[in-house]
């Protein structure tokens, strides 16, 4: 039995098995941190209290969030807390609003404070390649993509992009969809250590919530795939 083809399958299917065997380490591993630290019933009891705020639930949490990214603080620890008490939908659609929003204040603040030196001094340093008319003509695609494979530090390309001819617009709904993969990966995760934290065993709960995560990380890689293809190849077209 030839088995050369299943050979090639596994080793192209190498980095997703890694993502998820990764994703269920740090599923026990966040668990684990929060109890043994004592940080668990902080964390809950916080999240809580903006949650039972009613109306001014949703406004509360986006709001905390569009700070997180405008201080450059790390975002992990709120988009996985979403999870734990808002569930993956509602956690969901607050942290890619809440980022969101951010993204475009700190946008914003370099477009409008910042200068052409800074810009070049932060291109310089990046290795970036695309030239600006590039960001101009394909602002969307270039927002869009770099969300899906950064190639710096996502907080700090809000700030980059405001020093570039991307325009407001495409750079909001670049980012507003480029978050959403990722920011769903990681309140399943939050939403999943709650459920091991609570002491469910249902094996069909526990089911349906490793299938949904499984899938998320499968299109997250399938994503990045195609980001990193077309964003090499605008380097290459931006570099003749």
């Amino acid at each position: 039995m030839d088995l050369d083809p299943l050979k090639t399958w596994l080793r192209r299917q190498n980095p997703l098995l890694l993502g998820l065997a990764g994703s269920a380490l740090a599923v026990g591993l966040i668990v684990a941190l929060l109890v043994a630290f004592d940080w668990h019933d902080e964390v809950i009891r916080w999240l809580q209290w903006i949650d039972r705020q009613g109306v001014w639930t949703p406004l509360l949490f986006i709001v905390l969030m569009a700070l997180v990214v405008v201080l450059l603080l790390p975002g992990v620890f709120f988009t996985i807390g979403a999870g734990f008490v808002f569930g993956v939908v509602k956690g969901t659609v607050y942290v890619v609003l809440g980022t969101t929003l951010g993204a475009a204040i700190a946008y914003a603040i370099a477009h409008r404070f910042f200068g052409e030196r800074a810009a070049r001094w932060l291109a310089q340093r990046l290795h970036l390649k695309l030239m600006a008319e590039e960001m101009i003509e394909r602002g969307f695609q270039i927002v869009l993509l770099s969300r899906l494979v950064p190639f710096f530090p996502s907080k700090l390309a809000n700030y980059f992009f405001g020093l570039t001819g991307v325009r407001f617009k495409d750079f909001v709904l670049g980012t507003l969809i480029g978050i959403v993969p990722f920011s769903l990966h990681n309140v399943w995760l939050g939403a999943m250590a709650a459920l091991g934290l609570k002491g469910v065993t249902s094996p069909l709960q526990w089911g349906l919530y490793l299938l949904g995560f499984g899938a998320t990380v499968a299109l997250i890689f399938h994503l990045q795939r195609i980001a990193r293809d077309a964003l090499e190849k605008y380097r290459q077209e931006a570099s003749r």
